[in-house]
């Protein structure tokens, strides 16, 4: 089983922590708007200052979940289809038959750009799920896997799915 380039952990640990830091944004100016609009008898350092403890736990965790997300990342391109295994809290394991497969694309957003890397997508038919992303290989790698899947998505045309 392949791995993701290791460059592509702190991008996830970095989007964790702005996503973690919009989340707290609204929690904690809610918290504020809410003391400083209403008068409910209750103290008001209490509620921001436990609106502030629910910020850094959500911090917290979105950014050890993002840590562990990497160790768990894992791609097989195998004879008749691409298997996928992910998931910290929840496992999830796709195979994807290359007879389902639609089309590749490989992309690089600004962020993969500055660090050196590049996203593979698979569409495949069907309704539910119909793409595939593999993230976090080095440019390189993401023209060679696109190009390995797009002929092997040729060679299985006619086969039955699975």
């Amino acid at each position: 089983m392949e791995r993701l380039n290791p460059r592509v952990r702190p991008v996830w640990v970095l989007l964790a922590i702005v996503r973690s830091g919009i989340f707290g944004g609204f929690v904690v100016g809610g918290a504020v708007a809410f003391t400083r609009g209403t008068d409910v008898g209750i103290d008001e350092s209490l509620l921001v200052w436990s609106a502030v403890a629910l910020a850094v736990v959500v911090l917290i965790v979105r950014v050890v979940i993002a840590w562990l997300r990497y160790s768990v990342w894992r791609f097989e391109v195998r004879a008749d289809s691409l298997y996928i295994e992910r998931g910290v809290l929840t496992r999830v394991k796709t195979v994807v038959p290359f007879v389902r497969v639609q089309h590749v694309d490989s992309q690089r957003g600004p962020i993969e750009r500055s660090v050196g890397l590049a996203t593979v997508v698979v569409y495949t038919a069907g309704s539910r799920s119909a793409d595939v992303a593999i993230p976090g290989l080095t440019p390189d790698r993401a023209e060679t896997l696109r190009e390995e899947l797009r002929q092997l998505a040729i060679e299985s045309e006619g086969e039955d799915a699975v």
